[in-house]
């Protein structure tokens, strides 16, 4: 990893529709290398895959609610089983493990208050383990899509 990869890193994950010629010209090769670089970097999983970033409120998914959710009993199993069961429900955007006063962090996308309350009930009841929740709702959000900081 040298200088060039991390600047087409840095590049590719603030604007991954660039051309190869475009970001070739970005990081001062010709295209052909570039693109023998970048399939390397996903190859070699720097580059784990292309998304596009949407409007949540425009798709029906305007409300974001981080949850904390401490589990009854930390085992292995409970963490697994745990992991399993929110792996399935697609209103969980991400789930972190953390280390602090509770086990998990959702990040959870749903219509409004009102399907909120809907998947909680379902997550109380279909996922094993929980003790106890809390939930954040997001007023606004300030900064999203936060890029990877690298050591151009």
């Amino acid at each position: 990893m040298d200088s060039i990869d991390l600047q087409i890193l840095d590049a590719l994950q603030h604007e991954a529709r660039i051309t190869n010629v475009d970001l070739a010209k970005r990081v001062g090769l010709s295209p052909t290398p570039c693109l023998e670089r970048v399939r390397r970097l996903e190859r070699d999983g720097f580059i784990q895959g292309y998304r596009a970033e949407l409007d949540a409120g425009r798709l029906g998914a305007g409300l974001l609610v981080f949850l904390e959710v401490s589990i009854d009993r930390t085992s292995p199993e409970a963490f697994a089983e745990f992991a399993a069961k929110i792996k399935a429900q697609r209103e969980v955007i991400e789930c972190h493990m953390v280390a602090g006063g509770f086990d998990y962090l959702l990040k959870v996308r749903v219509r409004d208050m009102e399907a909120y309350r809907d998947f909680l009930g379902r997550t109380l009841v279909d996922v094993p383990h929980i003790r106890e929740t809390r939930t954040y709702m997001v007023m606004e959000q300030v900064k999203t899509g936060g890029a990877i900081p690298l050591a151009l």
